[in-house]
């Protein structure tokens, strides 16, 4: 299908592309953008998009997002959670595996990537279980795996407890390739419902330290000095944590980081009166460590942003704060809050974006395959993956009316900026905004 999409501010942060332009898309690529007006005549588009006063930007990526199935169907079903995704602007998505059967079966993979591929909606790249069944004692077939289609692999929350497993695992990952996705957090220490603090002491919550991070960064820093392996840091949260990161930055070493928008934008303050709604993993730590994150986003230590999408039932979140099960729906407002931190941190447009689209792709690599070269990117000859928002429109967060089967979000009744108008996925609209 051949498309136009004109008018618009094209901004593509890999590139520094920030102009009025015109976008022509053909067969799934984007095979012109020229100054508005200046397409061939020759090029006949069988759809037009007006896409003046809005930005046109790469589709976002996002790392971290829980379909919820096989397994929890009552929490997300696949189709719920793509649309939900098409609606925010991401136009690919990195699964988790701690679904039910656990992804660590080659069978697995290719069924979800399947009934992905037939919904036409967003990209999907699992995570495969990095042990099976996540109970951290034998590992998985990694190369088979990879083979069916998983970009890593994961222990999701699950973290291992025998160091001698995890250095193995850690070595066969390095033999082939392959990235491990790790969450730190120590499995000892790492126990509890809110973080320790005068907050959590207060209101009588068990507390996670901040050193269940800080053992498991120091841990796993040893480990991949020793090994080589690439590891990928999971859902960061406390400033002792992103100072650990900058030291092994410097140092070298092959690690790559990310944040949650929920720690990106609260403070365990904000559980308030027991609000189940801020029952979240990891933890929601105090502000300093909030700011930390924050700062390390704008300056790069932190590589990207993700929504830590995880949809729970209303039966699950309506419990007294501590037997709440940790979750929120994320992907419809991860575009948003990502705006909401750049406006606040006085950053460039270009640069908040990157946090989302091309930066998530540099952390992918190679594992993304033929898309590697200009996933993230609006670049002519690459995949027509777009989004096209308003930049200046604000929206009020209704749960109601999210997308996403899962309706509980710690930031229901914000007012956001940025409002996806359009969602393009290789060059077929996937998602179009009421009029």
């Amino acid at each position: 299908m051949k498309v136009l999409i004109h008018g618009g501010r094209v901004i593509d942060p890999s590139s520094g592309r920030d102009e009025l332009a015109d976008v022509a898309i053909a067969a799934g690529r984007i095979v012109a953008i020229r100054a508005p007006g200046a397409v061939s005549a020759d090029f006949q588009p069988e759809r037009r998009i007006d896409a003046t006063g809005l930005i046109v930007a790469p589709g976002l990526v996002d790392l971290a997002v829980r379909l919820r199935e096989p397994g929890h169907e009552h929490e997300g079903m696949l189709e719920s959670e793509m649309a939900a995704a098409v609606a925010g602007g991401v136009t690919s998505l990195v699964c988790l595996p701690d679904t039910d059967p656990v992804l660590d079966e080659p069978g697995l993979v290719q069924m979800l990537k399947f009934r992905a591929r037939n919904l036409n909606r967003a990209r999907l790249f699992p995570l495969g279980a990095l042990t099976r069944g996540l109970q951290g004692e034998a590992l998985t077939e990694m190369t088979v795996l990879t083979q069916a289609g998983c970009v890593g692999f994961s222990q999701a929350e699950a973290a291992i407890k025998d160091t001698l497993v995890l250095h193995r695992a850690l070595q066969y990952a390095a033999t082939f390739g392959y990235t491990t996705w790790l969450r730190p957090n120590d499995a000892w220490l790492g126990v509890g419902v809110a973080a320790k603090g005068p907050l959590a002491t207060r209101m009588g919550l068990s507390g996670v330290p901040v050193v269940a991070e800080t053992i498991a960064l120091a841990t796993l820093f040893e480990l991949v000095r020793d090994t080589g392996a690439r590891v990928h840091l999971c859902r960061i949260s406390s400033a002792a944590g992103v100072e650990l990161l900058r030291r092994a930055k410097a140092e070298g070493l092959p690690i790559t980081c990310d944040a949650s928008i929920n720690q990106l934008h609260l403070t365990d303050l904000d559980i308030g009166h027991f609000d189940a709604a801020m029952r979240l993993t990891p933890p929601l730590r105090q502000q300093r460590d909030r700011d930390a994150i924050r700062g390390g986003l704008a300056d790069g230590s932190i590589d990207a942003l993700v929504s830590d999408h995880t949809p729970v039932a209303a039966d699950a979140k309506n419990l007294p704060f501590a037997e709440a099960e940790p979750g929120a729906t994320g992907l419809e407002l991860l575009l948003s809050l990502a705006l909401k931190w750049g406006t606040e941190q006085r950053l460039p447009l270009a640069q908040t974006l990157a946090t989302v689209t091309s930066a998530p792709v540099k952390v992918l690599g190679d594992a993304l395959g033929s898309l590697s070269a200009s996933a993230g990117q609006l670049v002519e000859g690459g995949v027509a993956d777009v989004c096209l928002f308003d930049a200046a429109a604000h929206w009020t967060v209704q749960p109601g009316a999210l997308r996403s089967q899962g309706k509980h979000t710690p930031f229901a009744g914000y007012e956001l900026p940025g409002h996806v108008r359009c969602t393009v996925v290789a060059g077929r609209v996937a998602f179009d905004a009421p009029a």
